[in-house]
C-alpha cells in the first residue's frame, strides 16, 4: 500500500518524536554514543543485506526500520552537539544527488547507467571535500572482496579496464598457474600472494561480466549450508553421526540435497 507524501512525513516525523523522547527517558538510550552504537549498526547492516539477499519482503522492510533507527540517532546525538541535525543529513544528501546528476538536474548527455557512473566518478574528485584521489573514496574498512570489486570498477570509470572483456580469462589462468606452482614449491608467504593475485583476478572476470561476486559467493554459501544440513539431518535420522560416516556415504546425501534443489 503507497502512502500519500503528507502520511510519508508524519510517519518519520513520528519515529524522530519517539526518538527525542527515548533519548530523554529510556537509560539505555539515554547513555548511547556514536560508539557505543558504531557495533549495533553494523549488526543492522548485515542483517538487512540478509533480507535482501533472500529477497524477503516483510524482513527488509523491518531491517530497513532498524538502520533508518540509527541515521536518525546518529543525527540526534549531531544535534545534541550542535554540529548538525537529520535536515542537514537530508540536505546535503540532496545536494549531493543533484550536483552529481547533472545529466537530470543540468545539461550534461548521459544516455547510459555506464556514462551516469563515469561522470560520477569525475564530479567526486572535482567536489569540495570530495574524494581527493581514484581510490580514496573506497572504505578501508570494507570486506576484501568488496572492497577489490569496488577499486576495480573506480579503476574501470576513469578508463583503466581491458580494452575486451574476455581478454581477462589469460590472466586468470595466468594466475592460477603463479598459484599452483608457488603451492607445489610449499611457499606459504608466496603461495599467499598469489592466492590473492588469483582471488583479484576472479572478481575482476566477474566485474567484466557484470556479476556481483559477494552475492554470487553468499548464494553458494546459502546453498552449501542447505545441503550441509541435508546431509547432516539425515545422518541423524539413521542414527549414525557425521564422524562415522564413510565419504562416500555423505557424498550419497550431498547428490539427494542437490536433486531435490532441482525439483
Amino acid at each position: 500500500m503507497a502512502h500519500t507524501r503528507e502520511e510519508k512525513m508524519e510517519a518519520f516525523g513520528r519515529l524522530l518524536d519517539v526518538l527525542d523522547r527515548l533519548r530523554v527517558e529510556c537509560p539505555w538510550d539515554r547513555k548511547q554514543t556514536n560508539e557505543s552504537l558504531r557495533p549495533n549498526t553494523i549488526e543492522e547492516t548485515f542483517e538487512l543485506c540478509d533480507a535482501l539477499m533472500r529477497d524477503d519482503d516483510t524482513n527488509i522492510c523491518k531491517e530497513l526500520g532498524d538502520v533508518l533507527m540509527h541515521v536518525c540517532f546518529y543525527s540526534l546525538i549531531g544535534q545534541e552537539k550542535g554540529i548538525f541535525d537529520v535536515a542537514d543529513v537530508c540536505n546535503k544528501q540532496a545536494d549531493k544527488l543533484i550536483f552529481r546528476h547533472p545529466h537530470v538536474y543540468g545539461q550534461v548527455k548521459a544516455e547510459t547507467a555506464e556514462k551516469v557512473l563515469e561522470n560520477w566518478e569525475q564530479i567526486k574528485l572535482k567536489e569540495k571535500d570530495g574524494n581527493k584521489t581514484v581510490l580514496s573514496g573506497v572504505p578501508a574498512a570494507l570486506p576484501s572482496l568488496i572492497k577489490a570489486y569496488r577499486i576495480q570498477d573506480k579503476a574501470r570509470n576513469v578508463g583503466f579496464d581491458w580494452e575486451e572483456k574476455k581478454d581477462v580469462w589469460k590472466k586468470v589462468r595466468e594466475e592460477m598457474d603463479e598459484l599452483e606452482a608457488e603451492l607445489e614449491r610449499g611457499d606459504k608467504e608466496r603461495s599467499t600472494e598469489e592466492l590473492g593475485d588469483f582471488i583479484f583476478s576472479v572478481i575482476n572476470a566477474a566485474r567484466l561480466y557484470h556479476l556481483n561476486p559477494d552475492n554470487a559467493l553468499e548464494h553458494t554459501n546459502q546453498k552449501f549450508i542447505r545441503r550441509f544440513n541435508y546431509v547432516e539431518q539425515h545422518s541423524i535420522r539413521m542414527g549414525k553421526p557425521l564422524t562415522e560416516m564413510t565419504l562416500n556415504e555423505m557424498d550419497r546425501l550431498w547428490e539427494e540435497a542437490k536433486a531435490l534443489e532441482k525439483q
